[in-house]
């Protein structure tokens, strides 16, 4: 068959078949996801000309879009360009130019069909919008949504208007304002998927007869479009302010609230929403905020290369069930991992196991998921799992002696080739390792509490260790999900190192009558998620002491830090530490006044500030990039800033 001339292009293939249906398919070039990056946009344009001209002539009866990538549809636009297209002499001229294209694509008389599979994320979404209808693969790997509020922006591609109008306001607006990803089955509830598949060899078939029946998605019904007219916009905008407010602060975080502002001008008008986008859109992309961001997001994304490639893990073995340990040990079998997890006796297991229970009923939702998950996570008081596990994690009290025994029991069981790790939290490695046979085997695996919210892991490399251990240690972390930083053996390494001085500074201002309240007030206020106060209670006294001794920073026995202590008032685990906890909340008195919250926050995080520094010039982390993500990563310290060291070069902190 007589293929029609088409112009050439890198990023996208087409062919027209038999029944005069177009297949275009995206196919980003020596990348492992599809974007959309500028030269894919500007062949887009051209290839969208020549549509319009076969439609017109009747050669052409419909377009399906595809990807031709097994990741998925496409991953957004391309975050590399977002340094350059941030230029306000060339930011505009852009996105008119692509908001012109996706009208054009919307315009076509003929039917477009997006068949979705893997990601379909910020401009992919945008673009899927454009078409007329979208099928997408219902499995576990398809994710649906708006991420673009992770770096500092909204969606600027149309997805503001187009995603109300198929969504309604409040569902659109809610995964714009969370960068929420939905599964295939939620993106059909909330209309933004108009027909689901079980495989991706179903999504031609189903693509093909969407076009061949004209099939055109339906708008958002009444009952939700009515939610952005009159008074109720008002009422639905003060809510998502509020809701905003409660999780960012306006002038840290400036992306959702200029959102909001663009829904309370524009909500009961998809097409002037899109309209209003671009000028709301290009103070965001040249923030400082954004700017940021995209730093972060790049560190993140490195952390992904650490780890060697093709180490596989099937079994894990975590010793010790208390709160670090058990967590641990749920998280691995939520991540689909066979676990053992042993302790003296079921006394003490099986606390971790319940616990474990509530995690899986609370992230995999349906009942079979759970129960598979329930069995994969098994107690074993008597340690059989140790000759059969890929990985042994030791997670008992920071004691050197507890954990040499530990270790040197354990030595001669391992199957060959397991990763042997510690997720001790403070003692350096040599001290561990040093009655081992072999021990190079033994690298850190430092997890945080609370293990399921903390993306962040410590691979502990201690003198004895080679890459090999150091890179299979990594890339367990990946596969459990977690980010990978790679810290030498030092006492504290890098987070505890550089959290402690600012944890025992507030501690003793505190001991000296300062207000805590007004303190944890102040390090908000600055852009940390929490005070440093309620911070201390949330790891839990003990372990601060325990840390703090470890790291040699005195913890006098007459301080109201150490009777605490003594006290058994812990924190949040106990119920009273510095503060009462019910319910898991600290119950905080008033706030006094003072006149600058931000200047006293940022007098505050100067000792995390000043260790981060220290910690880089002795080499416990390879550079001030990993450094900074480390710790944003491991403390929450503000990602609007770009880590301590960032923040300490643009004045900052």
């Amino acid at each position: 068959m007589i293929q029609p001339q088409m112009p050439e292009t890198k990023n996208w293939r087409f062919h027209r078949d038999v029944e005069h249906l177009g297949w275009l398919t995206i196919d980003t070039p020596d990348a492992p996801v599809n974007t959309l990056s500028r030269q894919a946009i500007m062949e887009l344009e051209q290839l969208v000309e020549r549509l319009e001209e076969l439609a017109q002539t009747g050669e052409l009866e419909g377009v399906i879009l595809l990807s031709g990538k097994a990741s998925g549809f496409i991953a957004g636009a391309d975050v590399s360009e977002f340094d350059a297209m941030s230029d306000f002499s060339v930011l505009p001229e852009a996105l008119k130019r692509t908001h012109a294209l996706f009208a054009r694509i919307e315009a076509l008389k003929i039917p477009v069909v997006a068949g979705i599979h893997g990601f379909c994320l910020g401009g992919g979404l945008e673009l899927a919008l454009a078409c007329h209808y979208r099928v997408a693969v219902n499995d576990d790997k398809t994710r649906i949504g708006f991420p673009e509020v992770n770096l500092g922006i909204f969606p600027g591609f149309g997805g503001t208007g187009r995603s109300i109008r198929q969504a309604g306001p409040v569902d659109a607006m809610g995964i714009m304002l969370t960068g929420r990803m939905l599964k295939a089955g939620a993106a059909r509830g909330m209309n933004l998927v108009d027909k689901l598949v079980r495989h991706r060899d179903m999504l031609r078939w189903e693509a093909r007869k969407a076009v061949l029946g004209k099939r055109k998605s339906r708008e958002a019904p009444m009952v939700k479009k009515i939610m952005a007219m009159g008074p109720l916009r008002s009422y639905v905008t003060g809510k998502m302010r509020e809701q905003a407010g409660k999780k960012a602060r306006v002038e840290h975080y400036p992306a959702p609230f200029a959102l909001i502002d663009l829904f309370e001008k524009h909500g009961n008008d998809w097409q002037a929403m899109i309209r209003g986008e671009i000028d709301a859109f290009v103070p965001l992309m040249g923030s400082d905020t954004a700017s940021n961001l995209r730093r972060v997001f790049f560190a993140s994304e490195a952390l992904k290369k650490q780890g060697t490639k093709g180490a596989k893990f099937a079994r894990v073995h975590v010793i010790g069930a208390g709160v670090m340990g058990g967590d641990i040990a749920a998280w691995c079998a939520l991540r689909g991992m066979s676990v053992t997890l042993q302790d003296l006796d079921m006394e003490r297991i099986q606390p971790a196991l319940d616990r474990g229970k509530k995690l899986f009923r609370k992230r995999l939702k349906k009942k079979q998921a759970v129960d598979a998950a329930v069995l994969r996570l098994e107690a074993d008081p008597e340690g059989k799992g140790v000759s059969r596990a890929d990985v042994v994690i030791e997670a008992v009290v920071e004691k050197l002696e507890v954990k040499q025994s530990i270790f040197g029991e354990l030595e001669d069981r391992l199957k060959p080739g397991a990763i042997l790790a510690t997720n001790t939290s403070s003692i350096e490695l040599e001290r561990i390792a040093e009655k081992l046979k072999q021990p190079e085997r033994l690298i850190g695996l430092h997890f945080f509490n609370p293990v399921a919210q903390l993306p962040l892991v410590e691979v502990i490399r201690s003198t004895f260790n080679t890459d090999a251990e150091i890179g299979k240690g990594a890339a367990f972390a990946l596969a459990i999900g977690k980010s990978p930083v790679v810290v030498k053996s030092a006492p504290g390494f890098l987070v505890n190192r550089v959290l402690m001085p600012y944890m025992l500074g507030a501690v003793q201002r505190v001991e000296a009558g300062e207000s805590k309240e007004l303190l944890d007030a102040a390090a908000v206020a600055f852009g940390m998620p929490m005070g440093p106060i309620e911070l201390m209670d949330t790891v839990g006294l003990d372990v601060g002491q325990s840390v703090a001794t470890e790291l040699g920073h005195a913890v006098p026995a007459e301080s109201k830090f150490a009777m605490l202590v003594k006290d058994g008032k812990l924190g949040r685990k106990s119920g009273e530490g510095f503060y009462k906890w019910v319910d898991g909340k600290a119950q905080k008195g008033p706030v006094p006044p003072h006149g600058d919250l931000a200047g006293l926050g940022r007098e505050l995080v100067k000792p995390l500030v000043d260790m981060t520094e220290i910690v880089v010039a002795e080499g416990v982390v390879a550079n001030e990039g990993l450094a900074d993500i480390g710790v944003i990563m491991g403390t929450g310290f503000a990602p609007f800033l770009g880590g301590p060291l960032k923040a300490r070069k643009d004045g900052k902190a």
